[in-house]
């Protein structure tokens, strides 16, 4: 692959990932839905690890901060935690950074649910732990592990955020993963535990306001939405979208750090001390806050990188969790988000599948590609994506082209039901800014492959071709110019 040009002298990032990694940050040994403690649950689906699994008190933290780690066995015994801040590391893909226990855990209970369906647990606390001082901002796992021979594991997850200066500020989609998570059986934003596969009540919640609630107060379940993936279990969605983007930023040592969906929300001023805020992934939640504040932070001069698909479609509602008293444990949907087109350049869409087309080859993003016009990246747009440009002031299509409707799933998802055709687009924003949008939650599959990543598939569609040099140098050539052209 041709060398990118990374901007800047050498930073914490690139210094960080010089230090020792480890591919042990994987998981080994997992397990799913122990019948003696399930019988009487609906609609068993093999989603829970109940010999082990957790969840955490925040979903983001800063140096000195302390953060509780709750955790339920069965049966009950011991376990220990492992901590690893995933980055490239010599292409290890994480490093260890503490080892905490052993610690006990009970058999915790699996709440009842309340209204609005909500399941929120009031589990006892099993470790406590004061992030470090000189730890880096991060994506950060826990991995539980079983105090015994062959121990089960399972996944927690958190963000090490700071408020250094940095040139890029990556923000992990955790309301999304939050959104899809079905913990304890089939429970979501779009499952009620039944067979029915979208529950009308969250399908109609645009008309009828909120009528489903979630909780960041549970495990995240085995991601399996449109794949299966036993080993990502209390991860999230992090290891299968949003992890190649990690990896590749801190492989070519962009001064890159992050921050969760929430943190936008709560404390909007952290746009303020990044040249670039990405957008990564499956990105679907946002609060209205969190899209007014990003708007606004575009026109100051800050440059957005929308490397996701089907981003900023809802537009969520946080409430006061019953377990901690704080806002941002829990939310509902509202609404679908309006004119979501007019930050991003073009609208969301649901699923859809097919290749990224080029329509103006001698654009600046195609830099050294040696790309010319109706030339393919094939299999690099899905599962979701974004099409149909704004009325934006200098916004160019730099991509586009029809894509395979993935119909099985369009109609059970609604209520998009013409053809979709994906673009991709550029515009400048205020002050220098730009905002870029390659429209596709699986862009990032373009970039890298790291360890413990699977490739993306779904049922009904293809699946992505593997690391394209294209993607990355598109990716480099938008990056870079944003820094380059920064007020910030």
């Amino acid at each position: 692959m041709e060398e990118i040009i990374i901007m800047g002298e050498v930073n914490i990032i690139s210094e960080e990932n010089e230090k020792q990694g480890t591919y042990l940050w994987q998981l080994q040994y997992t397990h799913f839905d122990n019948p003696a403690v399930l019988v009487g649950t609906p609609l068993i689906r093999r989603l829970r690890s109940v010999d082990i699994e957790g969840y955490v008190s925040k979903t983001s933290v800063e140096s000195g901060d302390s953060i509780d780690f709750m955790v339920s066995m069965f049966p009950a015994g011991n376990f220990k935690i492992d901590i690893y801040r995933m980055g490239f590391y010599n292409g290890a893909g994480g490093r260890h950074m503490a080892s905490l226990g052993s610690h006990k855990a009970e058999t915790q209970d699996v709440p009842l649910m309340g209204m609005e369906r909500i399941r929120e647990c009031r589990w006892e606390k099993s470790a406590t732990f004061k992030i470090p001082n000189d730890w880096p901002s991060g994506v950060y796992l826990g991995k539980l592990t079983r105090d015994e021979e062959f121990g089960c594991q399972s996944y927690v997850i958190f963000v090490v955020k700071q408020k250094r200066k940095a040139d890029i500020l990556v923000q992990v989609s955790d309301l999304t993963w939050q959104s899809y998570n079905k913990w304890p059986s089939n429970d979501s934003l779009y499952q009620d535990g039944t067979t029915d596969p979208y529950y009308t009540g969250s399908r109609e919640a645009s008309k009828d306001n909120a009528t489903v609630r979630v909780s960041f107060d549970r495990p995240y379940a085995k991601y399996q939405q449109v794949m299966d993936v036993p080993q990502s279990i209390g991860s999230g969605e992090f290891l299968l979208w949003e992890y190649p983007l990690v990896y590749w930023l801190e492989e070519y040592g962009y001064d890159v750090k992050y921050c969760s969906n929430v943190d936008i929300h709560e404390d909007p001023s952290i746009l303020d001390s990044a040249k670039i805020f990405i957008s990564s992934g499956h990105d679907e939640y946002w609060s209205y806050k969190m899209f007014e504040e990003v708007k606004k932070a575009r026109d100051n001069g800050l440059s957005i990188a929308f490397l996701s698909g089907n981003s900023v479609g809802w537009d969520i509602e946080f409430y006061d969790s019953n377990v901690t008293g704080e806002e941002s444990r829990g939310f509902s949907r509202k609404r679908h988000m309006p004119n979501e087109d007019q930050l991003m350049g073009v609208k969301t869409y649901g699923p859809g599948y097919g290749d990224w087309v080029v329509t103006e080859p001698n654009h600046w993003v195609y830099e050294d590609t040696k790309m010319a016009s109706g030339d393919r990246i094939e299999g690099i747009i899905g599962f979701e994506h974004h099409g149909t440009p704004a009325d934006i002031p200098g916004l160019e299509i730099v991509a586009e082209s029809p894509l395979y409707g993935c119909q099985k799933e369009r109609l059970s998802l609604g209520p998009h039901t013409d053809e979709p055709v994906h673009h991709g687009v550029i515009y400048p924003g205020g002050q220098g800014g730009w905002v870029f949008n390659a429209g596709s939650v699986w862009w990032n599959e373009g970039l890298s492959a790291p360890p413990g990543h699977i490739p993306a598939r779904t049922p009904h569609c293809g699946g992505t071709l593997g690391v394209d040099a294209r993607v990355q140098k598109i990716t480099s050539n938008v990056l870079n110019r944003m820094i380059i052209d920064s007020n910030r």
